[in-house]
Formats: structure tokens, C-alpha cells, sequence
């Protein structure tokens, strides 16, 4: 029986250049590396799932690599890469500062840094969420991070930037991953739905990048347990089932509800979803993005931030066309005072109803104002 390996771990970059949504940094330390410009401490800072422990793996084995290739990545052949693929190489030191974050434990990493390599020209060392260090901890640093052996490179990795002391903030060089777009966090699902032999639904996979809220690895993981779900075919209703998300379709209905200012069939519809355990707030939040969609679909300059499918961007089109801003603007308004009442509201169904019965008044109550 093959052992499965989680899709994260499959398919986690190896080389610059398949790192995700992250070029203009990639490209940085590309260019580092050509022209010996590197710095001697580097501070990767950005969400989860962005790429960050990757990069600085990335990074650690082109720097070490004997054959670099024209594009400046690691050939995957001399004896460096081979001995950091098979996880025995000497030259990068990773440690965990969530578990290890006192100060014997950098005074063990600064006793490390002291050996020069014997397989390359760089010791790496890789300090991941290294705001969990302690004051002590930081301070038996700061020495070794100012003044390191030439052979010795830091990569500091964290989540959160600001809890990192200035004095080690301004001994680094910093690079701030930004969230992975949902359009490329979707493609990149794609390409591995090709490669498991999976046909994969576009919509299904814009679904679920959003669901990752710029996180591939979250991404990666949803995309495993679907495959579970549904076997090598992922539809979109699969994905809206397993993960238990509100579909577009509700939203299309509320609003349609609300042009025909049919407020009957607009309760009706908000008791299913209360039925069916969907939470009250979520629901609130979706509507309200999609009469924010609707308002960014009236201007073909503004169309591309929003991030779904060729489809159900179609739709959105189609739909805002039947709206005049006033109302789009209005209903935004309402929700939007919905929303803050929410948390402080006795009777928080009550607070929904009101608004979609709001909704459902407005384009009596623009008629009247200009009649």
C-alpha cells in the first residue's frame, strides 16, 4: 500500500520560480544571489501559507548549490542539493522559536554558527515564528545577528512583524509576502488536479481558494479533503456541500428578491438557510459583498477586483445591469448598519429580517422620491 503524502507537502516549491504569487520577491533574491549582494540577515514577514519557510529553504539551497543554473536556481544534481533533498545536509540549521525559544536555546544556535561549513560557502540558519523568542532571548542574539561570520546567513521568519524588537528589525533586510491572489492560488490547484489526474470544476477551485483567504497551504489542504469527498471529480455543488458554504445562488436569489420587491419569498428563503445551521452573520457579511460586487460591476474599469470565476463574474454583470447605483448604494447602506448592530442586537434573526425587508422596499421608496 503506497503511503499518501498530503498535497502541501507534494507539491511544496523547490525552486524560485515555482514559488506562488511571491515574484517580485523571488526575483529579489535571484538577483542577490547573481550579483553577490546578499545581505547577511533577511526578515520574511506575511501571513500563514504564504511562502515564507519555503522561500527561505529555497533560498538556502541555490546558496549552497555548485551548478546554479542561467535562471539562478539550484540544480538539483551536485552533492549540496542532493544532501539538502534527502534532508542530511550540515549547512541549514531550522528552528522553531514557538518551542524553542529561551536563552540556552540560541545560545546553542549561536555555538552552531561559529562552524564553518564544510560543503559549500554558506551556513544557513532558518529561525521560524521568531517573535515567540523571549526579551532574553532576542538580546543573546542581537550580537551574532549584527556582527555574523561571513559563511553565516539568517533567515527570520514570523506572522507578526510588529512584535519583533526595532533593534532586530534594523539588522535585517525585509521582505513582506503579501497574500496569494485567489485567481492564482486557483490555477495553481489546477495544475495539480493535472497532475493527480483529477478533473476539477474552475468554479470548484475558485471556491475553494477563496475559502483559503490567501493561504496555499489552507488551499492545499481543502483541495485533499474534497478529493476525499468526491473521488477524481470535483464539482462545485461538492465543494459548497463539503466545506458547508452559502452558494452564489442564494446571494443572486436575496437580490433578484429584492429588485421584485418580493418580501415574502425573501423570508422564506433566509428561514431555509436558518434551517439548514448556516450562521446568521456569515450570511450578512456574503450579502453585503454581493451588492458590493454588484456596485463594482457597473464600471468595466473596476470588473477585475472581484475575484471568482469567468462564470459567476458573468452573472454579476448581468445582474448589476438591473440595478441602478442609487439602490446598490442604498442596500450597501442598510446592510452595512445591519452589520454593526448585530453583535449588540437581543434579537439578532429579527435584525436580518428588518434589512432584507429594507431591501426589498428600496426601489418603492427611489420611485417615490423621483417619481
Amino acid at each position: 500500500m503506497s503511503e499518501f503524502v498530503i498535497s502541501a507537502r507534494k507539491y511544496r516549491p523547490q525552486t524560485f520560480d515555482t514559488v506562488v504569487g511571491q515574484q517580485s520577491i523571488t526575483s529579489t533574491l535571484k538577483n542577490a544571489i547573481k550579483n553577490d549582494h546578499l545581505a547577511q540577515a533577511f526578515l520574511f514577514c506575511g501571513s500563514r501559507g504564504v511562502g515564507k519557510t519555503t522561500t527561505a529553504r529555497i533560498l538556502a539551497k541555490t546558496l549552497n548549490c555548485f551548478n546554479r543554473t542561467e535562471q539562478i536556481e539550484a540544480c538539483d544534481q551536485c552533492d549540496s542539493c542532493q544532501s539538502f533533498n534527502t534532508g542530511a545536509s550540515l549547512n541549514i540549521y531550522e528552528l522553531d522559536a514557538a518551542s524553542n525559544n529561551s536563552v540556552d536555546d540560541i545560545r546553542s544556535l549561536i555555538d552552531q554558527v561559529r562552524i564553518a561549513p564544510q560543503l559549500g560557502d554558506h551556513k544557513v540558519y532558518i529561525i521560524d515564528e521568531v517573535h515567540m523568542l523571549s526579551a532574553s532571548a532576542f538580546n543573546a542574539f542581537l550580537k551574532t545577528l549584527e556582527e555574523p561570520p561571513k559563511h553565516a546567513i539568517f533567515i527570520l521568519a514570523t506572522t507578526e512583524k510588529h512584535k519583533i524588537i526595532p533593534t532586530i528589525l534594523s539588522r535585517c533586510q525585509i521582505f513582506d509576502f503579501q497574500r496569494i491572489k485567489v485567481k492564482d492560488i486557483a490555477n495553481h490547484l489546477a495544475v495539480v488536479a493535472t497532475k493527480e489526474g483529477i478533473t476539477a470544476d474552475p468554479e470548484a477551485l475558485f471556491l475553494i481558494a477563496q475559502k483559503a483567504d490567501g493561504a496555499l497551504r489552507d488551499a492545499l489542504s481543502i483541495f485533499d479533503q474534497i478529493v476525499t469527498f468526491s473521488g477524481n471529480n470535483i464539482q462545485y455543488q461538492h465543494v459548497v456541500s463539503n466545506l458547508n458554504i452559502l452558494d452564489y445562488d442564494y446571494y443572486f436569489k436575496f437580490a433578484e428578491f429584492a429588485l421584485n420587491e418580493d418580501i415574502p419569498s425573501s423570508l422564506v428563503l433566509f428561514n431555509d438557510i436558518v434551517s439548514k445551521g448556516f450562521d446568521i452573520h456569515n450570511f450578512l457579511v456574503g450579502l453585503s459583498e454581493h451588492f458590493r460586487n454588484l456596485l463594482i460591476c457597473k464600471d468595466e474599469k473596476s470588473i477585475g477586483l472581484i475575484e471568482v470565476g469567468d462564470l459567476v463574474q458573468q452573472k454579476f454583470i448581468d445582474q448589476s445591469k438591473e440595478f441602478n447605483h442609487h439602490i446598490i448604494l442604498r442596500s450597501l447602506s442598510v446592510l452595512n448598519k445591519a452589520d454593526v448592530e448585530f453583535k449588540s442586537a437581543k434579537n439578532q434573526r429579527l435584525l436580518v429580517e428588518v434589512a432584507l425587508m429594507q431591501l426589498c422596499s428600496l426601489k418603492s421608496e427611489s420611485e417615490k422620491k423621483n417619481p
